[in-house]
């Protein structure tokens, strides 16, 4: 394994979707998958691990990207010549997988929501917006509430999505529609329990309805992996609709190294068999020094 240290040396590498991504790689790179933090989980980890010190840690490791931060970070992205892989919706004081286009009632906000995110991204550079299915209750804040069924989920997505498409098509934005799983009850950000897209094949069936290509899948391969497993071939089958990637170790949501089950170089070298050319985000929540994991992190993804 190839360890990378801090202030390590640049090499030439071309990217090509942001104005605003860096054009270097680490010496000792391969440069072929490119890597993005996703801060959330750091800062879960650690409360004290800002925005800034999740930049200075890209810069310092090879990352091209740091991803799902408010936009008004955009300036210290810009800062470090990052840029933002996929940019988050702001359905505050809701996580934002909460309330999705599986029920109308919540387009008027959720469309308001995407709206902004889709220009914050347009104007930054940014290649992507993240978007979900929501949960299958009709008001995820109450327990009695009736559920939405799957089949009305799906089709409420369907309306609802080929509406917003139109402007992120406008924008030159593509929209990630995310599968999570429900199987973790855990901790709130490990399994998403009531979570409606719950399902590859699901929210693929979504996609492929709506019919733009600006509408692609989330492949979180942590989740796929909870979820249905088989991620080298779900990854060949769908690979024309995966906008986005991200990792983490299963189980447990933490570091992808040798303590959890999911082989990751191999599904690296899928990606790249498939022609797969977005980034790969590293969406694990640390159990140790965060950049001992980023280190293992990049390196193991870096085929």
């Amino acid at each position: 394994m190839i360890q990378r240290g801090t202030g390590a040396a640049v090499a030439a590498l071309t990217l090509g979707t942001s104005p605003h991504a860096t054009s270097a790689a680490p010496a000792g790179g391969k440069g072929r998958i490119r890597q993005s933090i996703v801060h959330w989980g750091f800062e879960a980890y650690d409360p004290k691990w800002d925005v800034e010190r999740s930049c200075q840690a890209a810069k310092d490791l090879g990352f091209l990207s740091v991803e799902l931060v408010d936009p008004k970070f955009f300036p210290t992205l810009k800062r470090y010549g990052l840029t933002a892989a996929i940019c988050q919706i702001d359905m505050a004081p809701d996580a934002p997988f909460v309330k999705g286009w599986n029920n109308p009632d919540h387009w008027p906000r959720l469309t308001k929501a995407t709206r902004d995110a889709i220009d914050a991204a347009a104007d930054f550079g940014s290649p992507n917006v993240i978007c979900f299915t929501g949960f299958s209750a009709k008001n995820p804040d109450d327990p009695a509430s009736p559920h939405i069924s799957r089949e009305d989920g799906a089709r409420n997505c369907i309306r609802g999505l080929k509406d917003i498409v139109r402007y992120a098509e406008q924008k030159q934005v593509t929209l990630c529609l995310e599968m999570l799983n429900t199987r973790d009850d855990t901790h709130p950000m490990k399994g998403h329990p009531g979570y409606q897209g719950n399902d590859t094949e699901y929210c693929i069936d979504i996609i492929k309805a709506v019919g733009s290509p600006r509408l692609k899948l989330l492949f979180d391969i942590y989740h796929v992996q909870v979820m249905n497993g088989d991620v080298i071939r779900r990854l060949h089958r769908h690979k024309d609709w995966i906008g986005h990637v991200h990792t983490a170790g299963n189980p447990g949501r933490n570091e992808i190294g040798a303590k959890q089950e999911i082989n990751y170089p191999p599904i690296m070298e899928a990606l790249l068999e498939i022609g797969y050319t977005g980034f790969v985000g590293q969406e694990f929540i640390p159990t140790r020094d965060p950049m001992a994991g980023l280190r293992e992190a990049f390196a193991l993804c870096d085929v």
